[in-house]
């Protein structure tokens, strides 16, 4: 999506405001004991409440209102019966519409006291992300984004999912441009443009390049059971600093 006008913005913007709400009291809500299905049925709860729907249940017919994904899944994930533990690795990604307007929103945390090592993990994702988005301006190279994201994991010991990737958003949840990749492509120079608007999303791993699909039809895992931590926000590009809709 290209933004045109005052009236694109403020979509924007109310949709970005209810799912960043809905991710934060789900994060909060993530406790040891508390299955992924209740976090999920709040969720729901919220989209009602404020006039907004789950995109990907919507869209695609994923069986949940958000994605929660822990431990060794990495994007995707099912809710259901599972317990949240102490220790875990949990990514909450929401995603939704209201009156045409789409955003998307995603962030990992580990719950309670953890490993040092994934509360880590989880504070480069949230670096690449600002890294990455200083490459957010009208003019410049899509690929600039990657290599920001790449080096700065990398410069932690950690490395990126090379088959995740950020999208383009707004009057849909999946649009142009089709990827915003996490690692340096040399021919994926298209530029950035003003009024585009973007889910950037890093996936930032201990050792993983790439995920793959289990049976169930969605959940994204890594072969050797490598933890990864995602964050990601909705942002419009301007020809002064980005718009990030979902803070």
């Amino acid at each position: 999506m290209i933004v045109k006008n005052e009236q694109d913005i403020n979509g924007l913007m109310e949709i970005g405001k209810i799912v960043s709400l809905i991710r934060e009291e789900l994060y909060r809500k993530t406790v040891p004991g508390i299955t992924t299905k209740e976090l999920d049925e709040l969720a729901g709860k919220l989209f009602t409440e404020n006039g907004a729907v789950s995109a990907p249940q919507d869209m695609y017919d994923f069986p949940g209102y958000t994605c929660i994904s822990v431990n060794d899944e990495v994007a995707h994930g099912i809710p259901g019966s599972r317990v949240i533990q102490e220790g875990d690795l949990v990514n909450i990604d929401v995603s939704a519409s209201k009156n045409g307007y789409f955003a998307d929103t995603g962030k990992s945390f580990v719950v309670g006291n953890g490993d040092p090592k994934l509360v880590k993990l989880c504070e480069v994702a949230q670096e690449a992300f600002e890294e990455g988005l200083k490459c957010f301006k009208p003019g410049a190279k899509k690929n600039r984004i990657g290599k920001f994201v790449y080096n700065t994991a990398k410069n932690h010991g950690f490395t990126v999912i090379k088959n995740l990737t950020g999208h383009g958003i707004g009057t849909s949840l999946h649009e142009e441009p089709d990827h915003i990749l996490n690692y340096f492509d040399s021919w994926d120079n298209d530029l950035l443009k003003e009024g585009m608007v973007i889910a950037f999303e890093p996936f930032i791993s201990t050792s993983a390049e790439e995920v793959y699909e289990e049976s169930d039809g969605w959940t994204f895992k890594t072969k050797n059971k490598s933890f990864v931590a995602q964050y990601e926000h909705t942002v419009i590009i301007t020809k002064d600093k980005p718009i990030i809709t979902t803070l």
